[in-house]
């Protein structure tokens, strides 16, 4: 059961080949089969099969969505009711949710089965999920190697089949990045496509909460299920929810593929890129065109992203402080000392980094040179894609430089460490969609297809990555030992 897709378990559900609590006993069977990986912080093993005996219930009416008995899990960013929600960090190991996030009210509507919350980057600060409180997740596809970050718990979960699908954020590639180095497929919705309460906050402009899903057409049944309008999220955008499952099967003929030559120059491994250019050969024989354009403020990406993220981190993080919630010293000597010492210890390293480089930017005599200048540089960018989306249907390119490196290998080097999203951070601050599909293998290891598109292409990019994946078979790679 743990192979089939949710398209595949829902037709089992409703034709009574298994209960979802048959399913979902499974899944839990093989995350503590799996335990080495370290992709779960929490599992709620007793609310899932008590979500499961639901689910059977409304099963046995007929009154069940696509998504009800299908157990999911969460990345631990989601704030759920009456569940430890962590956000990979020490801050909050002791935090019980007293609200649901929009999004986890949507599954539960839906009748989704929650089978835990997934490990990831301490306050989905990192590029390779190392920076956890709850320690390092390990790729699936080669334990020595990282998953890639934030949501790296969520890409080896679904890589590794310990959950159906799971859900992911996305501030600067957190989705996509470990979506491609673990062999998945991850989307990024537009910004404010998806409700951010409750999805506790790194970067508020940037932050945006997506679906990990072994292929395109799962992908598009989360995201139906996850998108719209909510009252709740000031950058909720209220615009109608098309059906993404509608058009998975159009036509790629005549699509016009643009290829950034920012994309495809020094910096790319050169197995990467032989990977990418068969994918994109694929699209041709699909009916597709490709023309290279130029986008020439992407090599601003890195500098802007690194002023606006941690300026907004400084300020969303500053309401961990010892007192409401989350992590205190014990016997403060005064208000000052429990303040620092809170923060100071219930903060790892690189969260306390990005909150010295953000205060830093926005201190008196530097909002302007380093602040001000960034959001300029942030406009100068989403022109560039407004520009070319107006040409091309659909840009490609690489995901992330290279495929998966190894445990260790540049946690002690913030700056390689932030190279890793030279591609995906400059689609966190245009706000377009964008997604990974799995499109190989270098030396062993997979290769994401990066797909962005204008403002609310979501349904048209999963058409785009769906047809790939008809004629290819690289999202249905299993990692040796979790077949």
């Amino acid at each position: 059961m743990h192979n089939k897709t949710i398209a595949e378990l829902a037709k089992g559900l409703r034709s009574g080949e298994f209960s979802s609590v048959e399913l979902t006993s499974a899944f839990l069977d093989r995350i503590k089969q799996h335990s080495v990986l370290n992709a779960y912080v929490t599992v709620t093993e007793d609310l899932a099969l008590q979500q499961a005996k639901a689910a059977d219930a409304r099963l046995a009416t007929g009154d069940a969505e696509l998504l009800t008995g299908i157990p999911i899990a969460q990345k631990d960013i989601f704030c759920t009711e009456g569940v430890k929600t962590t956000c990979g960090s020490l801050m909050l190991d002791n935090f019980i949710a007293p609200y649901n996030a929009t999004v986890i009210d949507k599954f539960n509507t839906a009748g989704a089965v929650m089978l835990g919350k997934l490990n990831m980057d301490e306050f989905a600060m990192g590029s390779s999920n190392e920076t956890s409180y709850y320690g390092v997740v390990k790729n699936p596809w080669d334990i020595n190697a990282v998953p890639g970050g934030s949501s790296g718990g969520s890409a080896a979960a679904v890589a590794a089949r310990l959950a159906v699908c799971a859900t992911g954020t996305d501030t600067g590639g957190s989705i996509r990045q470990p979506a491609a180095h673990c062999g998945i497929t991850g989307l990024k919705p537009t910004y404010g496509r998806v409700s951010r309460y409750g999805m506790i906050a790194y970067a508020s402009s940037l932050d945006q909460g997506g679906p990990m899903t072994r292929n395109a057409e799962d992908a598009a049944i989360l995201l139906q299920t996850m998108a719209g309008f909510d009252d709740k999220d000031s950058t909720s955008v209220d615009a109608p929810v098309p059906d993404y499952m509608a058009g998975l099967s159009n036509s790629l003929e005549g699509l016009k593929i643009g290829l950034p030559k920012e994309f495809f120059g020094e910096g790319l491994n050169s197995e990467v890129a032989a990977v990418l250019e068969a994918a994109i050969n694929e699209y041709r024989k699909l009916g597709a065109t490709v023309t290279e354009i130029s986008m020439p403020s992407l090599k601003l990406a890195i500098p802007a992203y690194y002023v606006i993220a941690p300026a907004e981190c400084s300020a969303n993080l500053s309401r961990f402080d010892g007192v409401r919630f989350g992590y205190r010293c014990e016997n403060p000597a005064d208000l000052t000392d429990l303040y620092t010492r809170s923060r100071g210890e219930g903060f790892g390293k690189e969260v306390k980094r990005r909150i010295l480089m953000g205060t830093y930017a926005l201190s008196a005599g530097y909002y302007d040179a380093y602040y001000i200048k960034a959001q300029k540089i942030r406009r100068l960018i989403s022109e560039d894609f407004k520009r070319a989306l107006s040409e091309v249907d659909v840009i490609m390119g690489p995901v992330a430089p290279s495929t998966a490196f190894g445990i260790g290998e540049k946690i002690g080097n913030p700056i390689e460490m932030y190279l890793s999203d030279i591609y995906t951070i400059a689609i966190n601050l245009a706000g377009v969609p964008a997604m990974s599909v799995p499109a190989g293998f270098a030396s062993g290891l997979p290769v994401g297809l990066q797909l962005i598109g204008t403002y609310f292409s979501e349904a048209r990019l999963l058409n785009i990555a769906h047809q790939y994946q008809q004629v290819t078979d690289w999202h249905q790679q299993i990692p040796k030992g979790f077949e």
